[in-house]
């Protein structure tokens, strides 16, 4: 088996999706945007991981393989490959599949509550409420056929599921202490003062390591889940 990730800065990796894929048994490989645009032939993968990013999905002009990209995406979630988005990620699904990517009515950024909506049968079910972390300014309509999976207070989509095997998290579940320091440090110029929903930096990086547990063990499940639909 063999994962491919689209990874878009070099400070958003795949934090605690990595030790999964390896445990799982699959075979690591990735595109780096920012350092090449080169895409694997689809066949020769089976799940898609499309990690965040502090561009938009609307940033064409100024990052053109987004269009390559986001026609990937959509080719592979034609071909029922596994696809999992992480912010940004989430974003080009949604985009791919026709939604619209647009400004959130306010930045999130830091550990806030996301409340799990769905009992849909077939459907990944997120636990009524849990503390995540979040660092988004964007959102994104409801794709048409998804399933809605997960809200918090300040943005109502941020969870879905496409058909069996796709599924997009507009939070990061797979956020370890190294990759919340490094998003501190190569974005602190969003955490500005006086905004709801922006924490510091000290506060976001100051949580806990079962907070950190929580979510990554979160974030397994996702995969489990992704990978037991595409074998049912």
């Amino acid at each position: 088996m063999r994962a491919h990730y689209f990874q878009h800065v070099p400070f958003e990796g795949l934090g605690s999706i990595e030790p999964w894929l390896k445990k799982a048994g699959y075979e690591i490989t990735g595109t780096r945007f920012f350092e090449s645009d080169e895409l694997p032939d689809l066949k020769t993968i089976d799940m898609l991981i499309v990690m965040g990013g502090p561009m938009s999905v609307n940033d064409e002009d100024k990052f053109p393989w987004l269009v390559a990209e986001k026609k990937f995406i959509w080719d592979a979630i034609a071909k029922n490959k596994q696809v999992l988005g992480i912010c940004l990620g989430a974003q080009l699904i949604a985009g791919a599949l026709g939604a619209k990517v647009y400004p959130n009515k306010v930045k999130e950024i830091g550990w806030f509550p996301v409340y799990g909506i769905s009992s849909k049968e077939h459907s990944f079910r997120f636990p009524s409420k849990l503390e995540v972390f979040h660092w988004h300014g964007e959102t994104f309509d409801l794709p048409m056929g998804a399933v809605h999976l997960a809200k918090s207070d300040v943005c109502e989509n941020q969870a879905f599921q496409f058909g069996k095997s796709v599924i997009g998290l507009q939070f990061h579940l797979e956020t370890t202490p190294e990759t919340a320091r490094n998003l501190v440090s190569n974005c602190r110029d969003e955490l500005v003062v006086n905004a709801p929903y922006i924490q510091k930096d000290e506060k976001i990086i100051s949580v806990g390591s079962e907070t950190f547990k929580s979510i990554n063990h979160l974030m397994d499940e996702v995969l489990s889940f992704l990978t037991k639909s595409k074998s049912s």
